[in-house]
């Protein structure tokens, strides 16, 4: 299990949320020193060290749809060393309005797998491991293997298991939401330093009580908003492996597409709830440190 640090993004020991050594090359020929990454490695602090932790990074993204789409492209063209894909679905003709990895010839193939076959051909220097399965308790040990979860899902029901199953292993997550013309991100980290810690069950604490679930099969949703918040996912998470910038911790961005508007909401942590979540990840730290390395 992997566990992040500083307050500025996921960032531990080397710089990222990856406990690992930084690794500045890739899978076979020093891909981190090539042409391929340059225009990030230019950026101003970026450097080969950034670039090494994202290849050195595993990422798990719940979700190949609409947000999981646009996520998935930039991580892999990012050069994020290992993708994993959960999705239980197949591609269905009303998904080509917005879900940009699939075709038409691929209807009724799963999405995981079709999404894990556009990464190999995009990026050979990924490691793409697709997940055909809906996330559940039974399934929820898949973020074993991870560092940092993408939430692109599109239920109450899987925010919540993807909140708490990364609060039990200390994982950050990203998080968006879009419906209608409207869009939302931001960051999560059940066990955030420096009193930052906030996660999902901080911005809903309960479910609707009516159990209202709207997607977008019944309202609607703006194609290109999906891509818009997407990338505004891929960035935080480029931004939590490298330990680069502010992530949005504590503050959610909300896009209005059809207002051409763009507005930030501050979140906290109640004072209860962080007492009780400080107690709680306490002891799994303690709990974490007393297993002897393999």
């Amino acid at each position: 299990m992997r566990h992040g640090g500083d307050a500025r993004g996921a960032a531990v020991h080397d710089g990222g949320v990856h406990g690992a050594g930084v690794r500045d090359g890739g899978h076979g020929g020093d891909p981190v020193e090539g042409e391929r990454y340059s225009r990030s490695v230019r950026l101003p602090g970026f450097g080969l060290g950034s670039q090494g932790r994202l290849a050195a990074s595993r990422v798990l993204v719940v979700g190949a749809g609409g947000l999981g789409a646009p996520v998935i492209q930039y991580l892999a063209a990012s050069g994020v060393g290992t993708l994993g894909i959960v999705d239980d679905d197949a591609v269905d003709l009303s998904n080509l309005q917005r879900q940009v990895l699939f075709r038409p010839d691929q209807l009724g193939f799963p999405k995981a797998r079709a999404a894990a076959d556009w990464v190999r051909a995009a990026n050979p220097d990924v490691t793409v491991v697709a997940h055909p399965v809906r996330l559940s308790d039974r399934t929820a040990d898949l973020l074993d293997d991870y560092d940092l979860v993408v939430d692109g899902s599109d239920s109450f029901d899987t925010c919540y298991l993807v909140a708490d199953a990364a609060a039990e292993r200390g994982l950050p997550v990203v998080w968006g939401s879009v419906n209608r013309w409207d869009g939302q991100f931001s960051v999560f980290w059940d066990d955030a330093p420096d009193g930052r810690a906030v996660d999902y069950r901080d911005l809903h604490p309960a479910p609707p009580a009516s159990g209202w679930d709207e997607s977008c099969a019944d309202v609607g949703v703006l194609g290109p908003l999906c891509g818009t918040v997407g990338a505004g996912m891929a960035g935080e998470v480029v931004k939590l492996l490298t330990g680069l910038g502010d992530p949005l911790l504590g503050r959610v961005v909300t896009v209005d597409a059809l207002g051409g508007t763009w507005r930030e909401s501050r979140l906290a942590r109640a004072p209860h709830r962080a007492e009780a979540r400080a107690t709680v990840n306490d002891a799994r730290r303690a709990s974490s440190s007393s297993v002897p390395e393999a």
